[in-house]
């Protein structure tokens, strides 16, 4: 009887398997990067609906590109896990010898299960993945292949999210706010919501790459002076009238590089909020076009989200050590009391400390490790802004736009000419740093 049983099982098993489906050409038609960046973009959209801080997007960028790389370099022998590359990031989950997978889907599920637990909008990044799977289903794999991949997709995202859970991030909720000093040189909240600081603990982070959140310090900003033949005076003063002149195009660029997640308008008894993208959103979307104008490969893909999201990454870690180390008062304040009441800058300042300039060190960072995967000279049109009603600019290299994103922030009046500059440099190291130390090619072309 037992026989009889386990020869009807096998027949029925044989014969599902005979009915069953199979395009010959699925794995080709799954490597894909649309799968990929479509992802990202989705990503992106949910960040910005729940107003992440731009260093909060930063670390959610990063971890759901490794994880998406993580997930398909074992399919390309001339790539290198991050494995040992990364801090206390190893042994991810390998698949089993011998199987058949669909590394493009294991990849995805890998980058959306990340994400899923690092938004608050899950049912966002649900739907889209439903949406998505039933793309890679249609792609007629085998089914044992679907759930297979599927399985190992979870494995390294759980492998992520592990190793993402000791980077101090939940420590740092529970820290003291930043308290308003009585030194009229520091920052203190700014109109017209004075919220807090964000994140005045964000150097505790464990880097990506970085030795530590203090490796690569600027020069120290100008000493708060009042008096007006200070150099810190002049420097203020170059925030107030840096408009009095080319205003038009001056504006055009700050506002095309304000990338503010949260930009409060009151009008009388009424209030309300513009969402907009990070500014790591901004480079990560720079990063898509890329790959999309020169038809990079799913792989080539992944490695140019994974390195230029662990360079803004790090770079925010680097570049908020600076600010509330030296916790530099902002223009807006200072003129505000020493020069015109009624001035206000043609950004909303942001709610954290001036120096250095955010967008300068991350700019760079991201500048420098797009260029080491695509060269210097790389022209490009930058239709981020356009989503968001602001017309296309175009770049002749990232190291450009990296220089003109710096400069926005003092054209857009929340930034003195120092937290620019010296941001690049800043942002020029971590981003030098992190091309150094992540070495995703392997030159003998076989996995280490």
């Amino acid at each position: 009887m037992k026989l009889r049983y386990l020869f009807l099982g096998f027949l029925i098993l044989a014969g599902t398997t005979a009915c069953e489906n199979v395009n010959p050409n699925f794995q080709a038609e799954a490597k894909n990067a649309e799968f990929l960046h479509r992802s990202m973009k989705q990503l992106t959209d949910v960040i910005v609906h729940d107003i992440f801080s731009p260093p909060q997007a930063s670390r959610i960028y990063a971890y759901t590109s490794i994880a998406a790389y993580q997930a398909s370099v074992v399919d390309y022998p001339a790539y290198k896990t991050l494995d040992g590359q990364l801090k206390e990031l190893a042994n991810t989950p390998q698949p089993e010898q011998g199987k058949e997978y669909c590394f493009p889907l294991a990849s995805a599920h890998a980058f959306l299960t990340v994400g899923k637990a690092l938004i608050f909008s899950e049912d966002k990044i649900q739907k889209f993945q439903d949406e998505l799977y039933a793309e890679f289903t249609a792609l007629e794999m085998p089914a044992a292949t679907y759930k297979r991949s599927i399985a190992y997709g979870k494995q390294v995202a759980d492998h992520i999210l592990a190793w993402a859970d000791k980077d101090m991030y939940k420590q740092t909720r529970t820290f003291p706010k930043y308290s308003i000093p009585e030194d009229p040189g520091q920052w203190r909240p700014t109109p017209p919501d004075y919220m807090d600081g964000i994140e005045p603990h964000w150097k505790k982070i464990r880097p990506f790459t970085l030795d530590s959140a203090d490796q690569f310090p600027p020069p120290p900003p100008t000493p708060y002076e009042e008096d007006k033949s200070s150099l810190f005076y002049k420097e203020m003063m170059e925030v107030y009238t840096v408009l009095n002149e080319e205003k038009e195009e001056k504006i055009a660029i700050a506002e095309f590089w304000d990338c503010n997640p949260y930009v409060s308008h009151h009008k009388g008894h009424v209030m309300f909020a513009t969402k907009k993208i990070t500014p790591g959103g901004h480079w990560v979307n720079i990063a898509a076009l890329t790959a999309r104008k020169t038809k990079a490969d799913f792989m080539k893909s992944a490695e140019t989200y994974a390195l230029t999201t662990i360079a803004l990454a790090d770079a925010f870690i680097s570049c908020w050590d600076e600010k509330y180390r030296s916790k530099l008062v902002r223009p807006e304040t200072v003129i505000n009391r020493m020069v015109d009441e009624d001035w206000a800058p043609a950004l909303q300042t942001p709610p954290f400390p001036e120096y250095t300039s955010g967008h300068s060190v991350i700019s760079r960072a991201a500048a420098v490790a797009l260029t080491s995967i695509y060269g210097d000279n790389f022209a490009f049109d930058d239709d981020t802004e356009e989503e968001y009603g602001l017309p296309t600019r175009s770049f002749k290299s990232f190291l450009e736009a990296s220089d003109e994103a710096a400069v926005s922030r003092l054209y857009g009046g929340i930034h003195y000419a120092p937290a620019c500059f010296n941001g690049v440099e800043q942002g020029e190291k971590v981003g030098d740093f992190v091309v150094s130390r992540v070495k995703l090619k392997n030159p003998i072309g076989m996995n280490e």
